[in-house]
């Protein structure tokens, strides 16, 4: 898995790296997956937010207006993607505790690849499987543009 981003040079983890590096937490998860119906499982692994700021101190200690325009992208092995806020993970917002799964049912992941998590989601849509990349960035402020005089923004 690569992580990967503008906050600094990217950093190439294993899920042993997973396992050894960050303490791992413990989490049964009861998703619904729209083919097989509710899938239970238990995850173990260290949390995102840990892994992200270990690797780029600078985005956990930058002031809390500025890290809530992180965005964090996770792509898996079979292409499936998606997307997460920082402040969904931030312990100062929404502190969900999104795990990098390196041991799913008391197995180890080290063959097929860690995989995102996201305990509080009650369908399975943003567990990414083999993850291939983590991407952090900033979200850039739109440019404000005034509408032409005597039009209105619905057009």
């Amino acid at each position: 898995m690569l992580l990967r981003g503008e906050p600094a040079r990217p950093v190439l983890l294993t899920v042993a790296d997973l396992r050894e590096r960050w303490e791992q937490h413990r989490v049964d998860v009861v998703f619904n997956c729209a083919k097989r119906g509710p899938q239970r499982h238990t995850f173990e692994g260290p949390l995102l937010r840990e892994v992200i700021a270990d690797a780029w101190p600078a985005v956990g200690h930058r002031r809390r207006k500025d890290r809530a325009r992180f965005l964090v992208a996770v792509t898996g092995g079979d292409g499936h993607h998606t997307v997460l806020s920082w402040a969904e993970i931030d312990a100062d917002f929404g502190n969900l505790p999104v795990l990098l799964g390196a041991v799913l049912d008391g197995r180890s992941l080290e063959r097929e690849g860690s995989q995102l998590v996201v305990p509080s989601d009650y369908c399975g849509a943003r567990y990414v499987g083999a993850i291939t990349s983590v991407w952090v960035g900033a979200h850039a402020m739109p440019e404000a543009t005034a509408p032409a005089s005597g039009t209105s923004p619905e057009g």
